[in-house]
């Protein structure tokens, strides 16, 4: 099956941060679907039409809390405007859209809303909010809160307001709805709260309802640890203020381990109080941190095997002090820092919690390292335009080697001696693409240059690293202005 990635790579032109925007929205929506009682299907229109006309769906979610419109899977499909035209809609009128009549599909009926994504100044997606209509609901307390609390959510996600990525919301070890929701007034006082909620406080020790009790002064009151619950009470407080928070696990009082989760409601902007998940996590607690202790183990492999190259290279180090020839001291100096890019990588990786490397950090660390070894007679500065992001540990290592490389064959091969100049490397990421330009301002490409047959030992292990492991494109190029430009294209779908 195809993933979010890999359909808004092959089958849209969307930026970077658009897509970014999108996985977290996809991060978030099985709060939205439980809340719904509904399924929830991610739209984007096809590249190229304009205004659209047709629309792929790239993501599903279906409902924990109700049956679902859509027993089939629906990622992969299209639709036109004319079949399902709420979806050109949402988009041109950048509003909620509503069918008034129901649909019938596979012999269910199914009302259909739309909800426009909105990313900065313009809607990149819709959103379509499809409710399975056949089994009838009574209007309860808690159907009423959900659907209250889904509705200012939805309209924040039109407003572009949610989700936030900062903080990270730890939305995969979160509660969620059927663990237990509290709605909080704009004042901070309870409204509504779940059963499961209810069970999660008397477990802590508060035994009344929680029904127009003040929350955050409450729950101080049941945590043990003074920090930790002042940290709880301004977590609340802050999400009554219109700031997210990530997830939080106390222990009360009684020694129930609870997880809380704060998110502020303010749709169009207007304060509307804010949701509380709550989760007893007492039982699970104990493989919760075997798991930790996994992740702990993996990461301090990490720290050994850094430790160990960095070992590896003070040894080279050592060696190359000893050398009398100038050629083989400068090998040398070159495998030290083949060895310590790699072990930086390491470093990343032994304080990650998931295999997911920051280039941006990694490559400003590299950068001074190659300015170090380089030749001492040259007075090149190096710069770092764009963002590479976040990749996986399997690119990481290669893609860093392949950009040390260029940047210390730029510096050896650009410049004369006492010469200044600038090299600049230049980032730009799209949903399928990962674009990087090593440019710099010396005497340019010797005549009759070829990237397949040059004899450095450099080029020839860049060319193996985006052929065999990055399976990307590398090509040189004179620049019009002067100088030399090294074009690297790495694809960023998962590799199989």
């Amino acid at each position: 099956m195809s993933t979010l990635t890999d359909l808004l790579a092959e089958y849209t032109g969307l930026s970077g941060d658009a897509v970014d925007r999108l996985k977290l929205v996809v991060a978030e929506w099985q709060l939205l679907s439980d809340l719904s009682f509904a399924d929830f299907l991610l739209w984007v229109p096809l590249d190229g039409e304009e205004p659209a006309d047709k629309f792929l769906c790239v993501a599903q979610a279906r409902p924990t809390t109700a049956p679902t419109a859509h027993p089939e899977d629906m990622v992969g499909s299209t639709v036109s405007a004319s079949e399902h035209a709420q979806l050109r809609r949402a988009m041109v009128e950048e509003r909620i859209c509503r069918e008034e009549d129901p649909y019938w599909h596979l012999g269910v009926p199914v009302r259909r809303e739309t909800i426009p994504v909105r990313h900065g100044d313009r809607v990149i997606a819709v959103l379509s909010r499809d409710t399975n209509l056949a089994v009838p609901r009574v209007p309860s307390p808690l159907e009423i809160s959900y659907l209250g609390s889904a509705a200012d959510l939805c309209q924040m996600i039109a407003d572009g307001t949610y989700p936030t990525s900062e903080p990270l919301a730890d939305v995969h070890t979160s509660p969620r709805v059927g663990d237990g929701l509290i709605r909080l007034d704009a004042s901070g006082a309870v409204v509504f709260a779940s059963p499961n909620a209810l069970s999660a406080y008397h477990r802590m020790g508060h035994a009344a309802d929680l029904v127009g009790v003040h929350l955050a002064p409450l729950t101080r009151s049941l945590i043990a640890d003074p920090f930790d619950a002042d940290e709880v009470a301004q977590r609340i407080r802050a999400a009554l203020d219109g700031q997210p928070s990530m997830r939080t696990e106390v222990e009360s009082r009684r020694g129930a381990a609870v997880l809380f989760r704060a998110l502020p409601l303010r749709p169009r902007g207007n304060p509307a109080g804010a949701l509380v998940l709550v989760r007893d996590v007492t039982e699970v607690k104990r493989r919760d941190r075997a798991l930790m202790s996994k992740d702990a183990t993996i990461r301090e492999i990490h720290h050994r095997v850094k430790n160990n190259l960095q070992t590896v290279a003070a040894l080279l180090r050592l060696q190359s002090r000893r050398m009398g020839n100038r050629e083989a001291r400068q090998a040398l100096a070159e495998s030290v820092r083949r060895v310590t890019s790699i072990a930086l990588v390491h470093e990343v990786l032994s304080m990650s919690v998931d295999e997911q490397v920051d280039l941006d950090q990694l490559i400003d660390k590299v950068i001074p390292m190659v300015s170090e070894v380089a030749v001492t007679e040259t007075h090149v500065v190096v710069r770092r335009e764009g963002t590479f992001g976040v990749v996986p540990a399997a690119i990481a290592t290669p893609l860093v080697m392949v950009l040390t490389e260029l940047v210390q064959n730029a510096f050896e091969h650009a410049f004369l001696p006492e010469q200044r100049g600038e090299v600049v490397v230049r980032a730009e990421r799209s949903a399928k693409w990962l674009d990087v330009v090593i440019a710099d301002d010396g005497k340019g490409l010797p005549a009759g240059f070829s990237l397949e047959r040059t004899d450095r030992l450099g080029l020839q292990i860049v060319r193996t690293l985006v052929d065999s492991e990055l399976r990307g494109s590398l090509s040189l190029r004179r620049r019009d202005r002067g100088g030399t430009e090294a074009v690297l294209r790495v694809p960023m779908r998962v590799r199989r």
